[in-house]
């Protein structure tokens, strides 16, 4: 009889299992544990909560069993998106690892120098790690890499969907690939977990690119115990709660914030509906993360009641972050979290009851994640409450506010999750900004490595596979520019650092592949609240709000970078830079079909659903069921209901086609243009063939977005810009869905 996965789990795992009180295994660990076990590449995906992380370290551990009291080299290595994760999963692995006599290190910019060379002298067992630590592992002890890791029996990559796509996931693959060649291995195990998958193939080739065939995907079964949802409507009527500053006597009505656009009866029902028991509150932005902690946190003292209502951002300190979590995990006092996406991945929070989202997100993928969060006790659904707040709408309203496009997003969203669909992981572009990375920390880790080395370890068998040979030798020509000065070549032909790469390679700030904001430290009494960006400008005496706090600010020393701060009644909202996601064309398409349709939704509450009958009504009165051009003002709007990416080529087509053109609310606006001539020009480009997309890149604002991409030439940014920003070879496909949308010949 075939043995059960229990049964091929070594002893020590399955007495910690014991210990646990376990009933059985999970559905995804069932199905995980002989595929780990008989090694391979393997993609586990599962719910949040379903066990991934017990399901890969169950069978790697009992591979790793014989050899756990050996110091040859570390064993497993987990790469983790976050630190605050990492430090979650060693508190979640600790028992598991000492009773299988494994030693478990924590490696991040937190761990103390002290524990890393101990670690690093006696390399064993499990190291968990970010990316941009192992990457200054490897820069800075280039010479011990094949030592340390040439034990290594696995990588496990946690959240694998926030690296799919991404400067950080290229730049992971690498790494990977790097580590494999310092050791002479052929391949190392790579299992990578993630809860929001939409393309399983997409995810194994990101895994192993090139080989993505090879890849064994495991997919959990465990549907949860449903789920409890509700979109609730607002009309924006120009109120919120109450500020008051430090000059005001007792009693005088305070100012309403200036950003502000909070409804009253949004914040009555968030008071209502979430005081009393522990939830998350996803508001967005972190500006809208405050403005709603401080909110909340004011209602509650002005019921006397304890705060129960805590912010939580990239910004604030990592103390003040883990004060929250530990709070909603081990405290049973309720506890609301306001966050951004920092709570949206696996750090283990405990049980919350109620998923709060402010607005409709940009991804299912997303939505789902959070979702994965409420729901976990045996027998309980869980519950998601989405709140969408709408302009008032009166005579002369823009057509985009009268079609309500907010909420209509938010429900596509839903029936989008309710089908099973969410977006699938991007594919990957040249990454060129990364590659410039991945070359001067090849080289400061070997020394030095020759053009043909380098392309073979960094393109050929790495990730920066679109990189042919060609492209490759401009873009080092490029980096060793008497502008640039990155590289330089000796006689003997190999590539060396330049003198302004010596003095980017020397920072600390180098081993991160994404750019990441200048920032001053905000502080009270001693203790760092967090960092507020140089970007935004703040005075002496000018109050803020922070932390779910408002403070005035007494204090500026620029050279040190620090805003020293004081309570106060006062405050604004703080300013972040930020930009949205962009939207998938499967999301917008589902958008028109809920405009187009009579469908009625149970999860609707009064106020959205009338929203909706007006959208529908605008939706027909515009004649958008049959038309994707409409008069407005001196110009017309396009409707051709795609994602964003299509979205802004459109845009560009029309504008290299000198068109005063824009793009915003999924349309794209035509000033002084009448509708016959703009339905001319999108049946002119969907009969043309595809552009070459230079002209298109040419004229996108503000190309230059990713971390080194300054050091790239105008040429090598039109690639870039080309290959991954916008989408010129499917433009006639585009402009064609727009005039198909024309059921008659009639142009409004």
């Amino acid at each position: 009889m075939q043995p059960s996965a229990f049964d091929t789990l070594s002893e020590p795992v399955r007495r910690w299992i014991w210990q646990r009180k376990w009933p059985s295994l999970r559905d995804v660990q069932e199905k995980a544990i002989p595929v780990i076990l008989a090694g391979g590449d393997v993609v586990i995906s599962a719910r949040t909560a379903a066990g991934k992380t017990e399901a890969a370290f169950l069978p790697l551990l009992t591979r790793y069993g014989e050899h756990a009291g050996s110091a040859d080299g570390f064993a497993i290595l987990y790469v983790s998106p976050l630190k605050a994760l990492i430090n979650d999963q060693h508190r979640r692995l600790e028992s598991l690892c000492e009773g299988s006599g494994v030693l478990l290190h924590k490696w991040h910019g937190d761990v103390s120098a002290d524990a890393k060379t101990r670690a690093r002298k006696r390399p064993s067992g499990v190291v968990l790690i970010t990316p941009e630590s192992l990457e200054a592992l490897l820069v800075r002890r280039g010479g011990e890499v094949a030592q340390m890791f040439s034990r290594l029996d696995a990588v496990v990559i946690d959240e694998l969907h926030a690296f799919i796509g991404t400067e950080r996931g290229m730049q992971l693959q690498s790494i990977l690939n790097r580590i494999e060649v310092a050791t002479a291995r052929d391949r190392i195990d790579r299992i990578g977990l993630s809860a929001t998958l939409g393309d399983m193939s997409l995810a194994a080739e990101a895994l192993r690119p090139g080989k993505g065939a090879s890849v064994t995907i495991v997919e959990g079964k465990d549907e949860g115990n449903g789920v409890r949802l509700q979109i609730r409507g607002y009309l924006l009527d120009g109120t919120a709660p109450a500020t008051a500053d430090d000059s005001d006597p007792p009693g005088k009505p305070a100012e309403p914030f200036e950003q502000s656009t909070v409804p009253a009866a949004l914040a009555s029902d968030l008071f209502r509906l979430l005081r009393g028991q522990s939830n998350l509150l996803f508001a967005g932005s972190r500006a809208n993360v405050e403005v709603y902690a401080d909110m909340l946190r004011s209602m509650c003292d002005g019921a006397s009641f304890p705060n129960e209502f805590f912010p939580h951002h990239g910004n604030l300190a990592r103390a003040m972050r883990e004060e929250v979590e530990a709070r909603l995990r081990d405290d049973p006092r309720p506890t609301t979290a306001v966050a951004t996406t920092t709570l949206e991945l696996g750090i283990d929070i405990g049980e919350v009851e109620t998923i709060a989202q402010i607005g409709p997100g940009f991804s299912v993928a997303s939505l789902r994640q959070r979702l994965g969060r409420s729901g976990r006790r045996a027998g309980k659904p869980a519950t998601l409450r989405m709140f969408v707040i709408e302009p008032p709408i009166g005579k002369g309203r823009h057509p985009i506010d009268r079609l309500r496009l907010d909420l209509v997003q938010s429900i596509a969203m839903v029936e989008c999750l309710r089908g099973g669909w969410c977006e699938p992981p991007l594919p990957a572009g040249l990454h060129l900004s990364t590659l410039v990375h991945q070359v001067m920390a090849l080289i400061v880790q070997t020394g030095g490595a020759s053009p043909t080395v380098a392309w073979k370890l960094l393109c050929e068998r790495g990730p920066f596979r679109a990189v042919d040979r060609t492209l490759f030798a401009e873009l080092l020509r490029c980096m060793a520019t008497p502008e640039n000065q990155l590289l330089e070549q000796s006689p003997e032909g190999l590539l060396m650092i330049g003198s302004t790469g010596e003095t980017i390679t020397e920072s600390h700030e180098f081993y991160a592949v994404f750019a990441s904001e200048r920032e001053y430290r905000i502080i009270h009494d001693a203790r760092t609240l967090g960092t507020y960006p140089l970007s935004s400008p703040v005075a002496r005496g000018e109050t803020i709000i922070f932390a779910g706090r408002r403070w005035q600010v007494i204090e500026i020393d620029d050279r040190a970078r620090v805003i020293m701060v004081k309570p106060t009644q006062a405050g604004k909202p703080p300013h972040f830079n930020g930009k949205g996601a962009a939207i998938h064309d499967h999301v917008v398409a589902t958008m028109r079909a809920v405009l187009a349709s009579d469908e009625a939704y149970p999860y609707l509450d009064p106020v959205a659903n009338r929203l909706l009958d007006e959208a529908r009504s605008s939706f027909l009165d515009l004649q958008l069921d049959r038309r994707s051009i409409i008069a407005h003002g001196e110009g017309v709007l396009i409707f051709p209901w795609v994602g964003t990416r299509k979205l802004q080529t459109l845009t560009l087509a029309l504008l290299a086609r000198e068109f005063k053109a824009s793009h915003f609310g999924h349309a794209i606006e035509l000033q002084e243009c009448e509708a016959g001539k703009a339905m001319e020009t999108l049946q002119d480009i969907a009969g043309s063939p595809a552009p070459d997309g230079e002209d298109l890149a040419a004229r996108l604002a503000q190309p230059a977005l990713a971390k080194f991409d300054n050091f790239l030439s105008d040429h090598l940014m039109t690639l870039v810009t080309m290959a991954e920003r916008i989408s010129a070879k499917d433009l006639p496909i585009i402009a064609a869905n727009a005039v198909g949308n024309h059921t008659t010949n009639e142009v409004a």
